[in-house]
């Protein structure tokens, strides 16, 4: 296998890369055994994608899995697709766009796509790395979101951040910091780009110092520390869905 092919296990991730076409797929491996739904279903997308299905034995899906949540199905897809900064968002009227800045686990980064994506975002920033050893995993964990969200690269926040605001987004992050409002009187209907930091390094001073808004979620009780990527995401990022969705 190559070095610049990512393992994709069970339905869920296979079918969103499928669908996404941000991916070129060299093989999908299917279980000999395995004749059900899903099979078929992985089967259609594939014939339609001109992607080769092969039907393997247990022993040859299990050589590329990691894990044993693959359910018979494993792809080996090739680099991902990204779009350019400009490009993000760019066919929406009113974009919600998203960084998570500062991943340290994979799990939680992809759970934190995850609640992005079920919030509506447009677009997804991630900082240019090398993505392939955890994409699979990042995948799993957001039941596929991460191959469906269009998905950009940036060198750092700040860049991402300046970039977005040349295009009329407002830059908003959160912080415990003097100038934050709550996240409840906030108005995030407009253009927003929104920066969510990682659970050790948080937001720089820099974004801090140049963001149009900052964000704090309120605590139901004293407690000093800050909450996790995905919590804070599945907050910030459901907030920010309610406010936007029409009114009757």
């Amino acid at each position: 296998m190559s070095e610049q092919h990512t393992v994709l296990e069970g339905l869920i991730s296979v079918r969103a890369a499928l669908q996404a076409g941000n991916r070129s797929f060299e093989t999908i491996f299917i279980h000999k055994r395995k004749r059900d739904r899903e099979s078929a279903e992985i089967e259609r997308f594939a014939q339609a994608a001109e992607v080769v299905v092969q039907r393997v034995d247990t022993d040859f899906i299990e050589y590329y899995a990691r894990g044993k949540t693959h359910g018979g199905i494993v792809g080996l897809a090739g680099p991902r697709r990204h779009y350019s900064l400009n490009e993000l968002g760019a066919s929406t009227e009113n974009p919600f766009l998203a960084m998570l800045d500062g991943m340290e686990d994979p799990f939680n980064f992809g759970h934190a796509v995850r609640a992005l994506y079920g919030a509506g975002v447009d677009g997804l920033i991630v900082r240019d790395r090398d993505w392939t050893p955890v994409a699979g995993t990042i995948a799993r964990a957001s039941a596929g979101a991460s191959e469906l969200v269009p998905t950009a690269l940036a060198e750092s926040a700040v860049s991402a951040a300046d970039a977005m605001r040349a295009r009329g987004l407002r830059v908003a992050c959160a912080a415990r910091d003097g100038r934050a409002i709550s996240l409840y009187d906030a108005d995030l209907t407009g253009p927003l780009f929104l920066v969510i930091g990682g659970e050790k390094r948080g937001i720089s001073r820099e974004l801090l110092a140049s963001a149009d808004l900052v964000l704090e979620i309120p605590y139901g009780r004293e407690f000093n520390l800050s909450l996790g990527m995905t919590a804070a995401a599945t907050a910030l990022g459901f907030e920010a869905l309610r406010q936007r969705q029409p009114r009757p």
